[in-house]
């Protein structure tokens, strides 16, 4: 669909398959969609090199590609990914974290387990006098394990009493310990929305029953 002849040089959006979050903005010419296209991962061409490279070729952060969509017009790429570690050169996981209208941060939804799971790998080693998720960490995996489990207990409890306030709220403590937990295993977000993909339009009860098998 691309006439490479009248536009040598096309954009190209990358979105996260499971997140749906838009990650980057680049460029690429024939060369740089063939070479994407062979070898599964997302190749660029740099305006500023006047180079072919791929994504994440010196830092890992890589991005394989789910699938490639053009637009109707045929002059603009959309590449669906799988993307590994950070999209942004900043370490940001997406290049779009800034309001273009007074340069605070974004806070978009979509985002927010994004922006939340990157502060958590940040604190990783802070001080754990100053940060809380620190000191989660310093403490090891007991700690965090129960507060997982004390986490699910209390969310129970505001189920039970049918309180809806207190069940977001309780919910969402329960998620940002299960995001601590994910993250202590060095386990992205990501491979739980891929094994939830994977899931997707199968039977619980033959779910179940394929684990016991294996």
């Amino acid at each position: 669909m691309i006439d490479w002849q009248k536009t040598p040089l096309i954009p190209v959006v990358a979105q996260e398959v499971y997140t749906k979050e838009v990650l980057m903005l680049a460029y690429a010419d024939e060369r740089a969609f063939e070479r994407t296209l062979e070898t599964g991962f997302a190749h660029y061409f740099s305006r500023s090199r006047n180079a072919l490279w791929k994504k994440g070729e010196t830092s890992g952060h890589t991005q394989k590609i789910v699938q490639v969509l053009a637009d109707c017009d045929g002059d603009s790429l959309l590449y669906i990914v799988e993307q590994t570690g950070a999209a942004c050169h900043t370490q940001n996981l997406t290049c779009f974290f800034t309001n273009a209208i007074d340069g605070t941060p974004a806070t978009a939804p979509a985002g927010v387990i994004t922006r939340l799971v990157q502060t958590i790998n940040q604190r990783k080693n802070a001080d754990a006098h100053s940060s809380y998720v620190a000191s989660l960490f310093a403490k090891g995996d007991n700690t965090i394990c129960k507060k997982v489990i004390e986490e699910a207990g209390e969310l129970s409890f505001a189920l039970k009493d049918h309180d809806s306030a207190q069940i977001v709220y309780e919910a969402a403590d329960l998620l940002f310990h299960a995001l601590v937990a994910l993250s202590s295993q060095d386990i992205s977000p990501r491979q739980i929305l891929a094994e939830l993909a994977r899931r997707e339009g199968q039977s619980g009860i033959t779910e179940k029953e394929q684990r016991k098998i294996h």
